[in-house]
């Protein structure tokens, strides 16, 4: 039995990851869960797995799980905001930790967990986005498998399997466009953060999904995929594949292509990863060609939609911009979803942001977090 952590449990991910544990059931023990304020959800969860350990990161949502946990006699220990998190990141008895919590809030438990020889299973994007060179480097001092979890990563992994990453080519990430795929800026005048949260094809998290409109979660993915899978940003091709059945491939030096297909449905990569090198029995609805229909693959349009050339940009220039354009990103969408700025506002901030702040520094946690804040603080002081 494998003993797991999830850093992030009662979000988009947090909750297939536990259909993936409900289906192989006896075969995963879950040792410990963070959350931030859902208390309904945790104790749902505390209910059915058991956990010795739980944190809160909202104060109230803390006070009611430790109320729960008295008033019931529980055998649980209850840990308060980052420092819990990071605490359970390292237990003894955790082997593989679920890194699933959305943002720059995840950074420094994953780096804890590599620290104590654990595998990721990661989710958390952004850990790589902003220091990949500093965990890809402790991920092999340590004798750590970063296990990825987004879709499109897997693809990649997947189909890499059996292969030298020296015979890679290129990589082939696809998108579905998002809810405003081929449309013009005019046509982007006046998107509500409704309008920007409809996906087609995907049930996330509204962060996501509103980086998924903008296509700047492409854009993180494309800083991602460089560290995971050591290769150059010109070796990333970005394809726009409005079905999501393409989850994404690998282009080798001999031309061929291999790419992972399935239907749209996270729990598969959530399985693959915690099974990893084996693979289970389905968990997800089978991909049925004979009503599959035509697929689509179009170029993004990186006028239009410029957070993706902003991340492209953001990566190869390197250091900590990346980290600018994380935390810009971030404290946009933030005020996006308040009704602050207008939906086309978030590229044009992040870009000025990226123009504004110094990223020529040497690449260490200290000064990641530190220029992080400093963004995030200049833009809601700015534009809040």
């Amino acid at each position: 039995m494998k003993n797991i952590c999830i850093i992030g449990a009662t979000g988009s991910v947090g909750t297939q990851t536990m259909d993936v544990l409900r289906r192989e059931k006896g075969k995963f023990n879950l040792i410990a869960i963070s959350a931030n304020s859902n208390y309904n959800k945790v104790i749902e969860i505390i209910e059915e797995f058991n956990p010795k350990y739980v944190v809160m990161s909202e104060k109230n949502a803390f006070n009611i799980i430790e109320d729960y946990i008295v008033s019931n006699n529980k055998k649980i220990t209850l840990l308060y905001g980052i420092e819990g998190m990071e605490k359970i990141a390292q237990l003894d008895e955790v082997e593989i930790v679920v890194t699933s919590v959305v943002g720059m809030i995840g950074l420094t438990p994953t780096m804890k967990a590599i620290e104590a020889k654990k595998d990721i299973a990661l989710a958390n994007k952004e850990t790589l986005v902003v220091a990949g060179e500093l965990v890809m480097e402790a991920a092999k001092k340590n004798g750590v498998k970063i296990l990825p979890v987004d879709s499109e990563h897997s693809a990649i992994f997947q189909s890499i399997q059996g292969n030298q990453l020296k015979s890679i080519k290129n990589i082939i990430l696809t998108a579905s466009g998002g809810p405003f795929r081929g449309k013009k800026i005019n046509e982007l005048t006046g998107i509500t953060p409704n309008e920007a949260l409809k996906h087609p094809n995907w049930s996330m998290g509204k962060k996501i999904s509103i980086d998924s409109a903008t296509l700047m979660n492409k854009g993180l993915e494309v800083i991602e995929a460089k560290w995971l899978f050591d290769v150059d940003y010109n070796q990333v091709k970005v394809v726009v594949h409005p079905q999501s059945v393409v989850h994404s491939g690998v282009e080798y030096v001999d031309g061929s292509v291999i790419a992972q297909m399935g239907t749209p449905d996270m729990r598969l990569p959530i399985q693959y990863a915690l099974n990893y090198p084996n693979r289970e029995d389905q968990i997800a609805e089978s991909l049925d060609f004979y009503k599959m229909g035509q697929l689509n693959f179009e170029e993004p349009d990186i006028e239009t939609f410029k957070c993706l050339k902003l991340a492209f940009k953001a990566g190869e220039i390197g250091k900590l911009m990346p980290t600018i354009l994380n935390g810009a990103n971030e404290a946009c969408v933030d005020l996006f979803l308040n009704k602050s700025i207008g939906f086309l506002q978030i590229g044009d901030i992040i870009e000025e942001a990226m123009n504004r702040f110094d990223y020529d520094q040497e690449l260490t946690l200290e000064n990641i977090i530190r220029l992080d804040k400093e963004v995030r603080d200049y833009i809601y002081k700015s534009y809040k």
